[in-house]
């Protein structure tokens, strides 16, 4: 039997066989194929070792050292994938496709299993991911000032069998200094990239796909440079609504929390909201009057955004919101078919 399978090879298959990611717990932690389940062979303190060897002794001492790590833990390594799956046909990986993903293979085989190595290990998957990156999309970007609610209509579109990659939603962050608010921990860049690509893998490139407008950055992770540039030259589609109606979307949604968080963010925001404003804010919050915070911060990010509307360059459509989200959304599907018969 081939114990060896290709990336191309591999993602059909994954979504059928359990993939098992055998590098070592900070590795996989850092970053990993999506699904893929971490049996490391080596720990990290072992990888250090069985590393230091191989450059400072030879070859073969660092081999024995690795036995050595590994030999008393064989069983576990069986008897941990036969609790995860019943399967008997798994995907594993390492870096690169060497030594660690063609032991756990072998091993897996004796132990009964239908073992294969991605040729290449993970670093095959980041260049098929950074290939897909540089691949032309058919965009439409959804813009509009904070506040104006563009995660729920991205949600609200899909409903409406419409492609969607929601990026905030990837990057557990809302794009603004209070985007982390109320959200999970961020991935690292390098996994919101893989994140991405998964999002990628699933639509049709043929197809009109709805992003959100983003900067470069998206809390304190980045969006891939190809692609990003590919969202700058993409129509836009700016939605409208009420400086007020805004404010009170927002104060819905990051007031139950601890004011201290809110605090910490308007902080962020200092140097460019000014030594008056920024105390004032947050003496506002302290008190509870959390519209009135929201409004001084809002008015600085809607200077930065009219900022960046005027360095755009393609001029967005504005469509103006009616706050009933049947009527938007038709809206925002009809302007879509007139920007593609321009």
């Amino acid at each position: 039997m081939k114990e060896t399978i290709s990336i191309d090879e591999f993602l059909q298959k994954r979504n059928t066989s359990p993939v098992i990611d055998v590098r070592s717990p900070s590795e996989y932690a850092k970053a990993h194929i999506p699904g893929a389940i971490n049996i490391p062979l080596f720990s990290d303190e072992e990888r250090a070792l069985v590393g230091t060897k191989y450059v400072r002794e030879s070859r073969y001492s660092a081999v024995v050292a690795g036995l050595d790590a590994v030999g008393p833990k064989l069983s576990t390594f069986v008897n941990t994938l036969q609790s995860l799956t019943q399967q008997k046909e798994v995907l594993v990986y390492c870096w690169r496709g060497g030594m660690r993903s063609r032991s756990m293979v072998w091993l897996f085989n004796v132990a009964g299993f239908k073992a294969k190595a991605l040729v290449g290990g993970y670093k095959s998957y980041r260049r098929k991911a950074q290939e897909y990156f540089l691949q032309p999309y058919k965009l439409i970007v959804l813009g509009g000032m904070t506040g104006s609610g563009k995660t729920e209509l991205l949600q609200h579109l899909k409903t409406r069998n419409e492609q969607v990659v929601d990026l905030e939603g990837l990057a557990n962050h809302k794009g603004s200094a209070f985007g982390w608010i109320g959200q999970e921990k961020q991935p690292s860049t390098e996994y919101f990239e893989n994140l991405l690509f998964e999002e990628l893998l699933k639509i049709d490139p043929n197809t009109y796909t709805w992003v959100e407008d983003e900067s470069k950055s998206i809390g304190t992770v980045y969006v891939p440079q190809p692609f990003h540039q590919q969202m700058s030259a993409s129509p836009t589609i700016s939605v409208e609504l009420s400086f007020e109606a805004r404010v009170n979307r927002l104060v819905t949604d990051y007031t139950n929390c601890n004011p201290d968080d809110l605090i910490q963010s308007v902080n962020k925001i200092s140097k460019r909201l000014g030594h008056d404003k920024t105390k004032f804010c947050i003496e506002l919050i302290n008190q509870n009057k959390f519209h009135d915070a929201v409004a001084i911060s809002l008015a600085y990010y809607d200077k930065a955004y009219r900022y960046g509307l005027e360095n755009k360059k393609n001029k967005p459509l504005e469509v103006a919101l009616t706050g009933e989200i049947t009527k938007d959304i038709d809206n925002l599907v009809a302007q879509k078919a007139s920007i593609l018969k321009e």
